[in-house]
């Protein structure tokens, strides 16, 4: 009895590891196919002519946020619950003193170009936004699936910085940018678990680099299709016509006098 007690106890584990090498084989599959096409639906809305543009980013948007929650609804793993912005806040400390001391760099070259409009502020909060959107996106969706896909922790790390750096592709400034950045961020969001103060660090440091390198090198910070479309606007100068007309009145009022 003890014999056929064993045997079939046996043949369960069996069967139940074989249950679970099955599930993770599918989760594996699953992780592998949304991974594939959110990224390729991404690299499609960056490289489409608006407005359809618009219209693939905000499809995608809304399907990677459904995915996430479906997926993974626990907050703490999501890096969305406030309480641990307490423990990495000095990440946004940190990219506030590099944006400072950038700015003040760039103002001694006479680099520092701000806008002076009234948008300027809406569009600084806009890219605030935009910044916590993107570290969503890397570390809720792209990287939590990299880390069921690969066998370590610096392989999924790496594995996303590339994709978040080829995502910045022609231009040559920003995917260096993101490349080093995406990997610190990953890293970064594994040990604290806070998406907020990345999504901070994230939005002073690109701001920081809009304002202090020119647009002729960075194309007002854009990618894909808008990065290759992008001209750099013709130097404000101040009309001659004026000019043109007094100097021509007063050569024509002084060739009397001077005959």
């Amino acid at each position: 009895m003890e014999t056929v007690d064993s045997q079939n106890q046996c043949l369960l584990g069996q069967k139940n590891r074989s249950r679970r090498m099955l599930w993770t084989a599918k989760l594996k599959s699953r992780d592998f196919l949304e991974v594939a096409i959110t990224y390729a639906a991404i690299l499609l809305a960056l490289w489409t002519p608006n407005p359809i543009q618009r219209w693939l980013f905000w499809m995608t948007v809304a399907w990677v946020v459904s995915a996430v929650i479906a997926s993974d609804p626990d907050v703490h793993r999501l890096g969305l619950r406030p309480s641990q912005l307490g423990q990495s806040l000095w990440i946004a400390g940190i990219a506030m003193l590099t944006g400072a001391v950038a700015a003040w760099m760039a103002a001694q070259m006479h680099a520092l170009h701000l806008s002076s409009d009234a948008s300027a502020a809406s569009r600084f909060s806009g890219y605030m936004l935009w910044a916590l959107l993107q570290q969503f996106l890397l570390q809720d969706f792209f990287l939590l699936r990299l880390l069921r896909l690969l066998s370590t922790k610096s392989d999924a790390v790496v594995a996303a910085a590339v994709l978040f750096a080829s995502a910045h592709i022609p231009n040559p400034l920003l995917v260096i940018a993101t490349l080093f950045w995406g990997a610190a961020a990953c890293a970064l969001f594994l040990q604290y678990r806070d998406l907020y103060s990345l999504g901070i660090a994230h939005g002073i440091l690109g701001i920081t680099m809009a304002i202090t390198v020119p647009n002729a090198l960075q194309h007002q910070m854009r990618v894909g299709l808008g990065y290759l479309h992008y001209h750099e606007p013709p130097p404000r100068h101040r009309s001659q016509i004026d000019h043109t007309v007094s100097t021509d009145a007063w050569v024509m009022a002084e060739a009397n006098r001077r005959l």
